[in-house]
């Protein structure tokens, strides 16, 4: 497939803890399939991590850790472009220019902001002023195609509201683009508490599983996970969210449908279903673990963000200019 026929993907992920299951099978794991086809660039998006105290030198070591697992999990920096956002100026640029073109009726509408700012008199600024970094991140790129999960399909909203607005006053300046989500398995929820989603930040480490847990922490968290009293496996959100949930992270680890798997342990106990998933996760995450240790200190890892930081500077240098010949800024 020629360069000008495919398809530009852009997807950044947050360098704050480690990164989990949900984030994984949410994401990330299209990351790899989308690789193949298309023209693709995969940040880590530093700069969205301060929107909340960060301390300086674990900051860096996760920035390192997110790109180290990138590269664990499948991408190829000879296929993808890997680097960090605060590499390549243009986001803040963009994100200023973006900023004087949106509403703050539509930003305090965005869901996000109002959970983190709940129970606040007031909140940083920068946590009601991140989507427009996001939709900056995104169109900074003229990306076709957005892998997230499906609670960002707000922001890729505000992304192409913002955009068909600008093109609309402006001219034709950005591409609008087009969310992907995965369909089944892409809202994994906490373990203990299934109407929650996992999340990175919960207090009770054993609501998620990290991709680089030990396969003791996996086995204990899966085992504790949160099911209920009718002894019946089968996908119930409503009424049984815990099995449910269960059934995701199985099926899509797995790569079988949840009807096959309810056919599978119908009459079974929920123990059965739990002591196979802690196989079925630890078997999945054991080669992205060993891969990890194998990228992390090295001089390869600092090689491919360099050149990313390189590649992706270029692209986001002719938007820029793009971007300040339509606003009449500058004076060359």
């Amino acid at each position: 497939m020629a360069v000008k026929d495919m398809k530009r993907v852009f997807s950044g992920v947050q360098p704050t803890g480690n990164i989990h299951i949900g984030n994984y099978l949410g994401a990330m794991k299209q990351f790899i399939e989308l690789q193949n086809e298309n023209e693709c660039l995969y940040c880590i998006v530093d700069m969205h991590s301060i929107t909340l105290p960060q301390d300086p030198k674990q900051l860096r070591q996760h920035i390192l850790d997110v790109a180290a697992l990138y590269m664990a999990i499948g991408l190829d920096p000879k296929k993808s472009i890997i680097f960090v956002q605060s590499d390549v100026s243009g986001h803040a640029e963009l994100s200023w220019v973006l900023t004087c073109n949106s509403y703050t009726g539509e930003l305090s509408r965005m869901t996000q902001f109002k959970q983190k700012s709940k129970g606040r008199e007031s909140a940083p600024t920068g946590l009601f002023t991140y989507p427009v970094l996001m939709a900056a991140d995104i169109l900074l790129y003229d990306t076709d195609i957005v892998p997230v999960g499906n609670d960002q399909k707000q922001h890729i909203e505000l992304t192409r509201d913002i955009a068909i607005r600008i093109n609309n006053k402006y001219g034709k300046t950005f591409v609008v683009p087009d969310g992907k989500f995965v369909k089944s398995g892409a809202r994994i929820m906490a373990l203990d508490n299934p109407d929650a989603k996992m999340s990175k930040s919960a207090e009770n480490p054993h609501s998620r599983i990290s991709l680089l847990d030990e396969p003791s922490k996996i086995k204990k968290s899966i085992m504790k996970s949160t099911t209920d009293s009718e002894g019946v496996i089968r996908f119930d959100v409503e009424h049984k969210p815990g099995i449910s949930n269960l059934l995701s992270i199985y099926s899509v680890f797995a790569d079988e449908t949840v009807e096959a798997l309810e056919a599978r342990y119908e009459g079974r106990g929920y123990g059965d279903l739990k002591k196979d998933l802690v196989e079925v996760v630890i078997n999945n995450l054991t080669p992205i673990q060993e891969r990890f240790k194998e990228i992390r200190q090295s001089q390869e890892l600092l090689d491919v963000l360099q050149d990313g930081a390189e590649r992706a500077g270029v692209i986001a240098e002719a938007t820029m200019k793009r971007v300040k010949d339509r606003f009449g800024l500058g004076w060359k």
